[in-house]
């Protein structure tokens, strides 16, 4: 017999047997076949989001998958997801080891890739109490609207010069701006001075580039064998992202932060620290467990996660609303009628604008910020739909497809805010989570809702906005973890008549 017929019968024995062997362990459907190695690598393209809903179109929406060497389980219903983080929560509360968790989350210690132990219940804390509480966020919303009513004088100044205005520029400065006020007691960017606007764009890249290589598509984390050939590209890569970070982080916040705390102490002043300062006084105390590279790692997440998410769900509303020129009405008639021409929109404002929080809620329907939820890992064997799942299966949630579900949601890639109006969000909450469920969900929740409302209604309310040219915004999507548009968002606005009380009053 040739070789070549040998190796055809071993791979023809090889399917059979897997696939008699994944009944038996009563695992849940998988795609045929699954090939030696790559298991199904050979099925995937991108947007990774899309390609999986396609998967789970034919096979269901609780699918077993092989990463090359990883088992995964990809989940597509509000039944199964609820499973998963409810009973399962705890089963499902580490993350997997990739390889952007490895190099970006310090070893698996950072918030975001840390297992589910009392290091990450530390850092949560840490997180939740001295910045994301909802005590701390009502202490700070002085600072949001602040920066918003900032951002309004920035293109004010604009519209009287007829510019094209950059949006997702100018919302990623305005969340930048408010993070670090909120974390650092400081405002870095947008004051217009190259340096400044350099160190900005700087963030901006690193930030977007963090993102783009924290996808779950690494083939090296899937096919480590790749390393021993030399294929690292991706791992350098990580490895200058993750030295160019620390960087930034010891020059722009923690030294100069410490610099701040004892020109304090030396003038004997009682100003309230700065979260970072906070932890650099913890540092003393515990030096072995504060290290710069765990402060560092917490400053970044809060960050990262800050300004990326809630600047690209602004940027995916304002393009909606700029085709759908009737919300926009809507919604601006509602701010009209409720808050008047004789100020402008506060946070304490936004739970009487019901219709605008429609709006919110529609965009992060059709485009939710993180279309795949961060990976999960089971830690002990668990069961999914009658199925069983393996301890160590990498679980993939595939928000966009619950959320885009035509089973689910009348005309779903139709932007009708309408469909919220009188509903109790909380009734179905698995077939809306833009946040996650369960012990990892976004612990910044509120102040992203808060954020979005205020400026969304605030730029409503002062702006009439035109698209450039007669084409509608490109609604394309761009490639990595979180959900951005293919292309900035370049719109022109006019001012209104609010405008004036505004600079009068600035």
């Amino acid at each position: 017999m040739s070789p070549l017929y040998l190796a055809a019968i071993a791979l023809i024995i090889y399917i059979f047997t897997n696939q008699i062997l994944h009944k038996i362990l009563n695992l849940p459907p998988t795609p045929f076949p699954t090939l030696p190695f790559i298991g199904h690598l050979h099925l995937l393209s991108k947007p990774l989001h899309k390609t999986l809903a396609k998967i789970s179109a034919i096979h269901g929406p609780i699918t077993y998958l092989r990463f090359g060497s990883r088992p995964v389980l990809l989940i597509s219903s509000p039944s199964a997801a609820k499973q998963c983080f409810t009973t399962n929560d705890v089963a499902f509360a580490n993350r997997p080891k990739l390889m952007a968790g490895k190099i970006l989350g310090y070893n698996y210690t950072s918030l975001a890739w840390a297992p589910y132990n009392e290091n990450w219940r530390n850092l949560r804390r840490i997180a939740t109490n001295e910045i994301l509480s909802s005590h701390r966020l009502q202490m700070q919303s002085g600072v949001r609207i602040d920066e918003v009513r900032r951002l309004i004088c920035r293109l004010d100044r604009g519209s009287r010069l007829n510019e094209t205005v950059n949006m997702k520029k100018m919302l990623f400065d305005l969340m930048l701006n408010v993070m670090t006020m909120m974390i650092a007691g400081k405002r870095y960017f947008g004051e217009e001075t190259a340096a400044v606007e350099a160190e900005a764009e700087r963030f901006r890249e690193m930030v977007a580039e963090t993102f783009r290589v924290s996808e779950a598509s690494n083939l090296l984390d899937f096919l480590p064998g790749l390393r021993w050939i030399g294929v690292r590209g991706m791992e350098k890569r990580l490895i200058e992202l993750q030295e160019r970070k620390e960087k930034w982080l010891k020059v722009m916040m923690i030294e100069e932060q410490r610099r701040s705390a004892g020109d304090k102490i030396g003038g004997g002043g009682r100003k309230k620290k700065t979260m970072i300062q906070l932890l650099l006084s913890l540092k003393e105390t515990e030096p072995e467990y504060y290290t710069d590279h765990k402060i560092g790692s917490i400053i970044w997440v809060l960050l990262a996660a800050g300004t990326d998410t809630s600047a690209g769900t602004m940027e995916w509303a304002l393009s909606l609303l700029l085709n759908n020129p009737k919300v926009l009405k809507k919604a601006r008639d509602e701010i009209d009628e409720k808050i008047g021409f004789d100020r402008l929109l506060d946070e304490s404002d936004l739970a009487q604008l019901p219709y605008l929080n429609c709006v919110i809620t529609e965009t992060m329907r059709i485009f939710p910020v993180g279309p795949l939820l961060i990976p999960h890992e089971s830690s002990e064997d668990c069961s999914i739909g009658g199925y069983r799942v393996p301890r160590g299966t990498m679980l993939l949630v595939n928000l966009s497809a619950i959320q885009n579900d035509p089973g689910l949601w009348e005309n779903p890639n139709e932007f009708r805010p309408e469909r919220f109006e009188g509903l109790d969000e909380t009734r179905d909450e698995f077939k809306l989570f833009p946040f996650g469920m369960g012990r990892r969900r976004c612990p910044g929740e509120g102040l992203a809702l808060r954020m979005i409302g205020l400026t969304i209604g605030s730029l409503i309310q002062c702006f009439d906005w035109e698209r450039v040219g007669n084409e509608m915004v490109d609604l394309t999507e761009g490639g990595g973890l979180t959900m951005h548009k293919a292309s900035p968002l370049m719109v022109k606005c006019s001012s209104r008549p609010i405008i004036t009380s505004l600079l009068l009053n600035s």
